[in-house]
C-alpha cells in the first residue's frame, strides 16, 4: 500500500514517516510541505492513501482534496477537531487529531487496507449481518460495520441512506448524527425488505413509511428533500401505486 504525506509541519512528517516504517504492509512514497508538489506524484504514480494536513499556508487541505478530479483515499491529520464533519463530508477515511497516538494511526491503516481490500472483492462479500438470513417481512434489524464495531439498527427506524463514495450514512430517527458503514448499495439493498425500500436516486435509498411528500422530482422526509433520479421513477412510483 503507497502513501504520500502532506504536512507544512516537517515534524509531523517525521512522525508519520516513522509510523508507516512501524507497519510492514505500507510505503511512504512521498513527503510533502506544500500541497501543490504532491500533485505530480499523485497523477504519476500509484498512491492509495493520502496523509494530508488541513490548515497550511499554501493551501487548506480541504480545499485541496476537493480539488482532485479523482482524488485516492485519504486520511486528514491536523491539530484542529473542528474540520471533522467537513472531513468526513468530503469522504475522508479518517480524521487524525495531533498529536497522534500510534495506535490510534494504526487502526486508520487497517480502516484503509479494509477498503481497498473490499474494491478487489465480489459485492457479496458485504459487511451487514441481518438478524437471520436474507431480508424479509419478519426481519426487525440488521448490524453493520461502523467505527470497528457492529451495531445494531431497528429497520423501522431507517429513514434513508446516503450514499457517499465508498461510505454510506444511514440516518435513523432521533438522531442527529447519521451512521456512517463501508458499504455498497447493492450490499445494503439485498438485506433490507424490498416492500418498504426503494432507492430513487443512484446517491438515496428511503423507507417509504417516512416520506411527508412527493414533490416533482424531489422527496421529502422529515423536512429534508432527497432527489429522484431519472433511472429510478419508474420503480418508485410503481411502488407507491402512483
Amino acid at each position: 500500500m503507497n502513501c504520500i504525506i502532506i504536512d507544512d509541519e516537517p515534524l509531523a512528517i517525521e512522525i508519520l514517516v516513522d509510523y508507516c516504517r512501524k507497519i510492514g504492509f505500507i510505503e511512504v512514497v512521498g513527503a510533502f510541505t506544500n500541497p501543490l508538489e504532491a500533485i505530480a506524484t499523485i497523477n504519476e504514480q500509484k498512491v492509495d492513501v493520502i496523509f494530508c494536513d488541513i490548515e497550511m499556508p499554501q493551501i487548506n487541505g480541504l480545499d485541496f482534496i476537493s480539488a482532485l478530479d479523482t482524488p485516492p483515499l485519504f486520511i486528514f491529520t491536523t491539530a484542529y477537531s473542528q474540520y471533522a464533519v467537513e472531513g468526513f463530508e468530503l469522504n475522508a477515511v479518517d480524521y487524525l487529531v495531533k498529536p497522534i497516538p500510534y495506535q490510534r494511526f494504526f487502526k486508520a491503516i487497517l480502516r484503509t487496507k479494509e477498503i481497498l481490500t473490499r474494491k478487489d472483492m465480489p459485492a457479496t462479500a458485504a459487511n451487514v449481518f441481518p438478524s437471520n438470513g436474507d431480508a424479509n417481512e419478519s426481519q426487525k434489524f440488521i448490524f453493520v460495520k461502523s467505527e470497528h464495531e457492529s451495531v445494531k439498527i431497528n429497520l423501522d427506524d431507517i429513514q434513508y441512506v446516503q450514499g457517499l463514495k465508498d461510505y454510506l450514512k444511514i440516518h435513523v430517527v432521533g438522531s442527529n448524527k447519521a451512521i456512517l458503514t463501508l458499504l455498497s448499495f447493492k450490499d445494503i439493498l439485498e438485506k433490507l425488505p424490498q416492500n418498504q425500500f426503494v432507492r430513487v436516486h443512484k446517491s438515496f435509498v428511503v423507507n417509504v413509511n417516512f416520506i411527508k411528500t412527493i414533490q416533482r422530482n424531489r422527496i421529502v422526509i422529515d423536512d429534508i428533500r432527497i432527489p429522484i433520479g431519472e433511472s429510478h421513477k419508474t420503480q418508485f412510483f410503481s411502488m407507491l401505486g402512483l
